[in-house]
Parts: structure tokens; C-alpha cells; sequence
């Protein structure tokens, strides 16, 4: 009966950096080997699909069920026993999205859009390896697999139509992003660490991805800087070996706790006869600076200090809140499209049930006239009848389900249930075929009176 047609709902349930703190999140994670999110909730009766999401900044669970109330309950139950986490401490933090907004969340999600740091792309590369594992457990299923498949075409089109992942908005690649105009390509350059604080770590770390051939680790205690160059497969060496290194280095991202500066103006101008005017950088992150902001009166001597650094990124930051908005338009549009995709799917099985029909209807018709024709018609004649009944059965069909794509859009499960009475799609009536009289065009109400006496 079509009362019993249920509707598939998209489902979020999680928790992020803007709803929970770390050490919450860090409990619901499931980070012990041996239980499996996605074999966990598949095992609840309502739950059709699922993908289970964990980073850093977000735990997240995705799911397809027909009953979302009792859906949202049973997987909290589960999601908090499992992680040995008592529900009443994990549960106001917790945020729900059903259907297009879940859809929406997704989008925004795999964009950037609701990341720590706005545009940032390694999101999007969690989450596809998210939907990985969960599609080789058999976990995901036609709307899942859809709806990722979508999400990653428009975390795309968000890249390549607005500069979202453009304009470096950490500290340590905004200064990568200023060697790089300096030198407009870093691959086959030399770069130093002067200390070895988090910031400079990160700053090598993006150098090195950026092509930087060689690294070298300058520290006052020479343990750590032979450790950090280990790390890098660098060259370490005392600060005493600095000048020397000077002259060979691109690239210097200093980082000390030292109360003065550790390079003056007339230590690097005596250095640039014999660098032949090779261009120098310095990025400066220390506080209290470690390099005389004077360096910077020398030719081909670049300096950026922290001020600096945060300038260039708050700037970066406000030209992709401006491209953010652009990327919201874009996904409005998308969810609006997949939005009509899955009510599309939910009118589907009557649209099948109708073309079952209409077939059952035409062959068995086809069937009693060939019986009487068969010995009169060559293959070729009866290959002919089929075509032509196949094509007036889908001609007389298109404009039925056409309607029915439309209107569901507006009545929903109205036009349906209406649509499967009227073609009796549910057996409610015994199927009778019935021929009509058929009365020739000249006929009129006279004479038909005429032949019924």
C-alpha cells in the first residue's frame, strides 16, 4: 500500500571545536582498535547507511534512516556506551542537521566552510578517506554513495570558482607564501631554522613540501638542533657557525628566546659581496625579535616579523570571508539540485510500479493477438507490433510521470497516493482489461440507440 511507502532521511549527529571541547570529543572518537563505528551503528534496525567522521576539530556521524527519532536515540545510546562515555556529559554538545540541512552541512564541511581555519583543505581529504572505509564495509548505499560523490564535486567547484583555499591564513604559510613571491620558486633553495620553536617547526615543514632542497638546524643547544634536522634529514650545527652558513642559506626562519638580536645589519651587509647580492629572507617570529629590523635597509635583504607575518594573514582572512559568501551561493544551488535528486528517489518505486504495469498490460494484450495473428504474420510483422506497442505505451506514459516528477515537488505524497489509485498500483481492485464498443466516427446518439434495439 502506498500509506507504508516510507521516506529515507539524511541524518548529522556530532560534535565540533565550536561545540564541545577537546577532551570531549577526543572520548567519542573511537579510538580503540578493536570497535568499529561503522559495523557498530550498521547493526541498529533504523540504520540503512552510515559514515562515521573523526578529526582533530570534529566527530561526526552521517547517516540514512526511515525513522529519525528513534534513529537519533539509538545511536547516542550506542555512540556513548561504546566509548565508555555517559550520555548526559557528550550530549549538550552535540548538534543535529535532518535532510537538506544535513546536506547543506556536508557541502560547507567538505569546503572549508565550517573548519578552524576558514578554506583549509585538508578536511576535505579526511573526508574522502572517511568515505573510503566506508564503502568497503558495504556501509554507504545509493543515497550515501550520491551524496558524497556530490559533495566532492562541489567541495571542487568551490576551489576552482572562488579563491576560498587562496591567500595563506597561518602564520608559518603565510611566511612560505612571501618567500615564494620573493623567489618565485623555492624548489633547489637552501633554508636554516635558527632556534627550533613550533612556529619555525611548521614554517619547515611548509618549505620543505614546497620544494626547499636542503635544510639546516642552528640552536644553542646543539642536542636538540641535531634532533629537529633528524626530523627534517637536515644538517645541524652551533650558532657560533651561523655567518658561514649565511652565505650558502636562501631562506632563515628564526625562532629564539634570546633577550637581544642575534643578527645585526653590519653582520649581514659584509655577507652579501661574497653571496654575489644573492637575495637573503628572513622571517622573523621570534618576541622579543631576534634579527635588527635595520637588515632590512640592505639590498636584496627581505625581513618579515611576526607583526608583519599576522598582517598578511589578516588580510588573507578577510578576502576569504569575502570569497565564503560566494561559496555559500554555490551551495545553495547544489542542495537545491540534490534536494530534487532524493524526492525524486522517493517518487521512484511508484514510477516503476507504473512502467511494470503499463508492460504487464502490453504484453499480455500483445500476447492475445499474436495467438489469433501468428500463423498470418512473418518475424519481421511481429517485431514490428512490439516496437510499435512498446513505443505507444511509453508515449501515453511520458507525460503521467513528468507530472508526477512536477508535482511532487509541491504535493508530495499526495500526488503519489493518488497516482497509485488511480492506476490501482497496489492490487486494491482485481485488474480487469475491458474492450469498449467502438463506434465508428459518423455514428451519432440515434444511431446508436437504433443498434442497441
Amino acid at each position: 500500500m502506498s500509506d507504508n511507502i516510507a521516506k529515507d532521511h539524511i541524518i548529522v549527529i556530532g560534535l565540533n571545536h565550536r561545540t564541545a571541547p577537546v577532551e570531549i570529543r577526543e572520548k567519542l572518537a573511537f579510538t580503540k582498535k578493536e570497535i568499529d563505528p561503522l559495523n557498530l551503528f550498521l547493526e541498529l534496525p533504523v540504520v540503512r547507511e552510515v559514515l562515521f567522521l573523526s578529526t582533530c576539530n570534529r566527530v561526526e556521524i552521517l547517516l540514512v534512516t526511515r525513522n529519525p527519532e528513534s534513529a537519533s536515540s539509538m545511536v547516542k545510546q550506542v555512540w556513548g556506551k561504546a566509548n565508555k562515555v555517559e550520555l548526559n556529559l557528550f550530549e549538550p554538545h552535540l548538534y543535529y542537521f535532518y535532510d537538506h540541512e544535513a546536506i547543506r552541512h556536508l557541502f560547507k564541511v567538505a569546503s572549508g566552510l565550517d573548519s578552524l581555519v576558514l578554506g583549509e583543505p585538508q578536511i576535505l581529504g579526511q573526508l574522502k578517506e572517511a568515505y573510503r572505509k566506508a564503502a568497503e564495509r558495504r556501509a554507504t548505499g545509493v543515497i550515501l554513495n550520491r551524496l558524497l560523490h556530490k559533495t566532492f564535486s562541489v567541495a571542487k567547484r568551490i576551489r576552482s570558482e572562488t579563491g576560498i583555499g587562496s591567500h595563506a591564513v597561518s602564520v608559518s604559510y603565510a611566511a612560505v607564501e612571501l618567500a615564494k613571491k620573493i623567489f618565485g620558486e623555492l624548489s633547489g633553495k637552501q633554508a636554516m631554522l635558527i632556534g627550533a620553536g613550533e612556529m619555525a617547526e611548521l614554517a619547515a615543514q611548509h618549505l620543505l613540501s614546497h620544494g626547499v632542497e636542503k635544510l639546516v638546524v642552528a640552536n644553542r643547544t646543539l642536542s636538540r638542533a641535531i634532533e629537529l634536522a633528524k626530523q627534517f634529514n637536515g644538517e645541524a650545527i652551533s650558532l657560533n657557525e651561523l655567518e658561514d652558513y649565511l652565505l650558502k642559506v636562501d631562506i632563515v626562519i628564526s625562532s629564539t628566546g634570546a633577550p637581544h638580536y642575534i643578527l645585526k645589519k653590519e653582520q649581514i651587509k659584509k655577507l652579501m659581496r661574497p653571496r654575489k647580492m644573492r637575495p637573503l629572507f628572513f622571517i622573523d617570529i621570534a618576541v622579543p625579535r631576534d634579527i635588527d629590523p635595520a637588515v632590512n635597509d640592505i639590498e636584496n635583504v627581505f625581513v618579515y616579523d611576526i607583526d608583519d607575518l599576522k598582517t598578511v594573514v589578516e588580510e588573507n582572512l578577510a578576502f576569504r570571508r569575502k570569497e565564503a559568501i560566494k561559496a555559500e551561493r554555490i551551495i545553495e544551488e547544489e542542495v537545491i539540485k540534490f534536494t530534487n535528486w532524493l524526492e525524486q528517489l522517493e517518487v521512484y518505486p511508484t514510477i516503476v510500479a507504473l512502467r511494470q504495469k503499463a508492460e504487464e498490460i502490453r504484453q499480455k494484450e500483445l500476447e492475445k493477438t499474436l495467438s489469433h495473428l501468428k500463423s498470418k504474420l512473418s518475424p519481421e510483422d511481429i517485431e514490428a507490433i512490439d516496437v510499435l506497442t512498446k513505443s505507444l505505451v511509453n508515449k501515453l506514459l511520458h507525460d503521467p510521470i513528468i507530472y508526477l516528477k512536477n508535482r511532487y515537488h509541491k504535493d508530495g505524497k499526495l500526488v503519489v497516493d493518488f497516482t497509485r489509485k488511480i492506476f490501482n498500483l497496489d492490487g486494491d481492485r482485481p485488474l480487469e482489461i475491458k474492450h469498449p464498443p467502438i463506434y465508428l466516427p459518423e455514428e451519432n446518439e440515434e444511431n446508436k440507440k437504433v443498434k442497441k434495439h
